[in-house]
Parts: C-alpha cells; sequence; structure tokens
C-alpha cells in the first residue's frame, strides 16, 4: 500500500506474555522498553490525579459521547500517540462501567477465599488451601476477564488475563510481593492500553479498583498466611504491598494538619484510614505486625 493509507484505529496484535528479565543485564533492555515507559507513565498520570484527594470524595466517572478532547488531555503525559480513549457499549445493551465490572471481578475472587477455608496442616505459614484458590482463578481468570473486555476486544484478553493470575501470589511457593502488585498495575495499564479504562479516570482506578485489590490481597495474606515474597525486612515498611505508599504519600500532599509524626498515633490512623490509602497500609501492618512502631 501507498504511505497515504491511513493506519485502521486500534490495529493491535496480541500475544501471551512470557518472562523476559532472566539475568541482571536483562534490566538495563527492559529500562530502555517501551512497556517501561508506559508502566511509569501509567504509574505517575495515576499519582498525580490522586493528588491530595480522599478515598472518600466523590468523582464522576466519563461516560460515552463526551467530547474526544477532554478524555485525552493528560492522555498525551501516560500513552504515546494519541490514542482514543472510549467507554464502549455493547450493541442495544445497558451502558456498562469497566470500573464496576472490575470490582465485581475482585468481589468474585474474595468470595473464593470465603468458599476455600485454609487446611489444618502442620507449618503454620504458606497455608495450601491457597494453591485450590489460586486453581480456581488459573481455570477462571480468561472467563473473568472477558467480563471486562467488549467482544470487539475479545483477542486481547489471553494477554490480560496472564496479567490478572501474577496478581494475585505464586501458588507454589504460597508467598506474594510487590512483583504481584506490580502485575495488577501492569493489568490496569493493558487495559487502558486498549481502551477499556480511561486515563482520566485516575481516581477511580486508584480509589476503586485499585483501592479493592489491596482489600482482597490482605485478606489473602491473611487467610492463607502468605509468605512475603522478597521482603527487605526492616527496610521495607510493609512486606507485600509497595504501590499505596506512592499513590497514598499523593493523597496526602499540602494537607493541612497530617503530618508524619502523626502516623505511629493510633487514634490518627484510626480516625483517618478510610480517606488515606497510606494509612490503610499502616493500620494493615499493626494488625499484622507485633511490637511497637519504633
Amino acid at each position: 500500500g501507498t504511505s497515504e493509507e491511513v493506519a485502521p484505529p486500534l490495529q493491535q496484535s496480541f500475544m501471551i506474555p512470557r518472562k523476559e528479565i532472566n539475568v541482571v543485564s536483562d534490566m538495563a533492555k527492559w529500562k530502555r522498553s517501551q512497556a517501561y515507559a508506559d508502566y511509569m507513565g501509567f504509574i505517575l498520570t495515576l499519582n498525580e490525579g490522586v493528588r491530595g484527594k480522599k478515598l472518600t470524595c466523590e468523582y464522576k466517572i466519563s461516560e460515552v459521547g463526551e467530547d474526544l478532547q477532554s478524555s485525552l488531555q493528560g492522555a498525551d503525559t501516560c500513552w504515546t500517540g494519541n490514542q482514543a480513549s472510549y467507554r464502549w457499549t455493547e450493541a442495544g445493551a445497558e451502558k456498562e462501567d469497566p470500573i464496576e465490572k472490575l470490582v465485581a471481578l475482585l468481589n468474585t475472587l474474595d468470595r473464593w477465599i470465603d468458599e476455600t477455608p485454609p487446611v489444618d496442616q502442620p507449618s503454620r505459614f504458606g497455608n495450601k488451601a491457597f494453591r485450590t484458590w489460586y486453581a480456581k482463578l488459573d481455570q477462571e481468570a480468561e472467563k473473568l476477564v472477558a467480563t471486562v473486555i467488549p467482544k470487539h476486544l475479545a483477542d486481547a484478553v489471553p494477554e490480560v488475563a496472564v496479567y490478572l493470575k501474577e496478581s494475585v501470589g505464586n501458588s507454589t511457593r504460597i508467598d506474594y510481593g510487590t512483583g504481584h502488585e506490580a502485575a495488577f498495575a501492569a493489568f490496569l495499564c493493558c487495559l487502558c492500553k486498549i481502551g477499556v479504562l480511561r486515563v482520566d479516570d485516575q481516581m477511580a482506578i486508584v480509589f476503586k479498583v485499585f483501592n479493592r485489590y489491596l482489600e482482597v490481597m490482605r485478606k489473602l495474606q491473611k487467610t492463607y498466611r502468605m509468605e512475603p515474597a522478597g521482603s527487605q525486612g526492616v527496610w521495607g515498611l510493609d512486606d507485600f504491598q509497595f504501590l499505596p505508599f506512592i499513590w497514598g504519600s499523593s493523597q496526602l500532599i499540602d494537607h493541612p494538619n497530617l503530618e508524619p509524626r502523626h502516623f505511629v498515633e493510633e487514634n490518627v490512623v484510626n480516625e483517618n484510614h478510610k480517606d488515606f490509602m497510606f494509612l490503610e497500609c499502616i493500620l494493615f501492618i499493626t494488625e499484622v505486625r507485633p511490637g511497637r512502631f519504633a
């Protein structure tokens, strides 16, 4: 064809992700990649979106048919090229909100925990019932992801589902760590790249979807006594999560009276944890770790 031809919108080919970082030198390749730029752009765009905002604040989720220009503002800080992001509607179907569908997906994972109680075993940590729970996700992941992705993008499902499966911990080691959390962020990033989520719905992505994810992961960690993967010991505040410290600190920028010295005060944490992701983390740490916060 001639160079005059315009490429059809969203002409994408999908592939099953595979592990590409195997040796130390692979890290340099990753940091030079488009995927790394997209991922970091995604984290930072969301960080800006939640700056100074409470978890409980009101926000509107953009609808179909809103001025496309407004939907692309802010997107250029995240994606290369103007990719039209849109809310999708099935022919004749009710408008379905992908945010709500993602929360429903996470609610399903939560329900499966209730249906898969821990088993009696000699070792205290790493309850083997997690493997039963994980096997169910492994089996159902593509079906779950297909509830969020519209039919015309069905080719993306097998690729995107891998990130969901990677985001809940390792079933062999029965552990969970920040690499699993990073996979969930990559899962959300993929949904933005194919236009299912809109980058300008930052608050809904962080406060509704990611925060629900954290709740479910904490329930997994506690129920199955999961080992921390790659714990930094005393150097890492939380053995399991990392992103809520980044986005949580952005929420606290310019707060009129909450200061770092307050974070060790039990009453401050109890009164404010529903508004701030960072304080939710502190509360969880006090629940699972013995001893003083010194």
